[in-house]
């Protein structure tokens, strides 16, 4: 791993889906000036970083993530000097912005396909993964067949519509698998790396990089990729050594060793995360068990050589809202564990304000059952929350439509608000460093029916988290004498030396 920009070290970031979050021109669609203009609002939370869903051109089959040009910003967005102004005011207020890097795959519209497909040869005819014959399919991946004079098929990531970039086989098997070293796949990653040269000398601070851990095929055990990335960093730490890098790998002992500074906690694998927020009896709704998450999370620390650099969001464009498994002050125990445990936390737009997942909705872009965790950003009590000036029925995707949805106006003027709960969290945070991405955690209690409770420490500070969801009264000891409360939420609490009583349905932080 290269050296991390510090920028990292007390980051909390905003993800941003751009088609739902502020609509300026009044199409239905959100835009990147909507974002700009509601800068003021994420610093004013907190959050010091944005994570911006892709916004470059694309047929939008799977809502821009089937790029069909990496270097243009959709028209329905903007253009490129809308995207480097948004850098520029992001700067301005001490605020650092990452684009969602899609490396893996384009949109079957991208030009590199279109001559990809031609039957005679060209510079992009080994830019994807194509098999010698149209009757062979690639095993183990979809694909596409019979579109073209080009004999083969090609290799598909997720929809039909997305063919896979070629860069090479860790075991080639077949021949028409390409090496890693191959003219093909060295081509394909030089220009992964123009993409992000483009962008990084236009103002971007670093890229989440979507899928980072799929890119080299036929590869168990990820040294291809290690590999691969370990080259771009690089490449990165030659001409934009402050360039930060965050993957959705899912395994930080391998995207750490790959040169990234943070790695996602993913919500499928072996990770466990989805006992904590999104299961039939979470643990932050009081009734589950947060045992296997503690100890996969314990693990995946020890194998990255307790970096602790791992992301834990508190959803995104891919999952349910929160808020549709975590009920009342739940959300706000939730968002405490969330802001305290190392790496940089990551706020969903609208979950800080307790965004519904709205149910029944025709799939819009390729959503499908994530449509309702894409639903508008809501801003007030006005004409469609706030996000758009555009008749109800040219909206990207509907409004909520819960007479009590929950708006940003509401709860700004509440301190009792979810919203006043999390700008708390993140200031608490932010005013001590142990709590902080860098921070050490102990857990001395991995959340088996019990509170769940750890120790943060930095620099010779300690400080205990105790997060407790279950509604009866629990004890438990600490190795330390209290100092003083950092913050409290939900009923009272008893705190002696070495000792800590909760009647349930609370949090706290204490300085020992």
């Amino acid at each position: 791993m290269s050296e991390r920009p510090e920028w990292l070290d007390n980051a909390v970031f905003y993800e941003i889906y751009p088609q739902s979050f502020m609509d300026t021109d009044g199409d239905g669609i959100g835009n990147i000036n909507g974002i700009t203009q509601k800068l003021g609002y994420i610093k004013e939370l907190g959050c010091t970083a944005l994570w911006l869903n892709p916004c470059f051109c694309s047929p939008f089959m799977d809502a821009g993530y089937d790029v069909s040009d990496y270097c243009k910003v959709a028209p329905r967005y903007g253009t490129n000097d809308d995207l480097v102004r948004l850098f520029e005011e992001a700067h301005k207020l001490d605020m650092h912005v990452l684009l969602d890097l899609v490396p893996g795959h384009t949109s079957w519209e991208h030009p590199w396909f279109r001559e990809s497909m031609k039957a005679e040869r060209n510079e992009y005819t080994d830019r994807y993964v194509w098999t010698d014959s149209v009757w062979e399919e690639p095993t183990g991946y979809g694909s596409l067949r019979g579109i073209s004079d080009r004999d083969g098929s090609c290799a598909v990531n997720f929809f039909t519509h997305q063919p896979a970039l070629n860069y090479g086989f860790y075991k080639p098997e077949r021949p028409w698998q390409q090496s890693m070293d191959s003219p093909g796949a060295l081509s394909t990653r030089e220009a992964i790396k123009d993409v992000m040269r483009f962008w990084l000398s236009r103002g971007c601070d670093g890229f989440r990089v979507d899928m980072a851990g799929s890119l080299v095929k036929n590869d168990e055990d990820g040294r291809g990729t290690i590999a691969l990335w370990q080259d771009i960093r690089r490449f990165l730490d030659a001409e934009f050594p402050r360039a930060a890098m965050v993957s959705e790998w899912g395994e930080p002992d391998k995207s750490l060793l790959g040169g990234f500074h943070m790695d996602f906690l993913l919500h499928f694998g072996p990770s466990h995360y989805n006992d904590l927020f999104r299961c039939e009896a979470p643990y932050f709704g009081g009734h589950g068990d947060a045992s296997a998450f503690v100890a996969r999370y314990k693990e995946s620390r020890e194998r990255s050589g307790g970096k602790g650099l791992i992301c834990i969001p508190s959803g995104n464009h891919d999952m349910d809202r929160l808020a549709r498994h975590i009920k009342g002050d739940d959300r706000t125990l939730a968002f405490a564990f969330l802001l305290s445990v190392p790496g940089a936390p990551f706020i969903y737009y609208g979950d800080e304000i307790g965004m519904n997942y709205v149910e029944g909705l025709t799939s819009v872009e390729g959503g499908y059952g994530r449509t309702g965790s894409r639903s508008p950003m809501q801003w007030d009590d006005t004409a469609n929350a706030g996000f758009s000036s555009a008749p109800a029925d040219k909206l990207y995707i509907p409004i909520d439509p819960d007479a009590d949805r929950p708006t940003v106006k509401a709860q700004l003027g509440d301190p009792h608000s979810l919203y006043s709960e999390v700008k708390r969290l993140i200031s608490t945070r932010q005013a001590h460093k142990p709590l902080q991405s860098l921070g050490d955690i102990e857990f001395i209690s991995d959340g088996k029916g019990c509170p769940l409770a750890y120790i943060r420490s930095l620099d010779g500070e300690r400080i205990l988290v105790f997060i407790d969801p279950t509604d009866g009264k629990n004890t438990m000891r600490f190795d330390g004498t209290p100092a003083e409360v950092l913050y409290h939420f939900g009923r009272d609490i008893e705190i002696s030396d070495g000792c800590i009583s909760s009647q349930g349905k609370t949090a706290v932080f204490v300085r020992l």
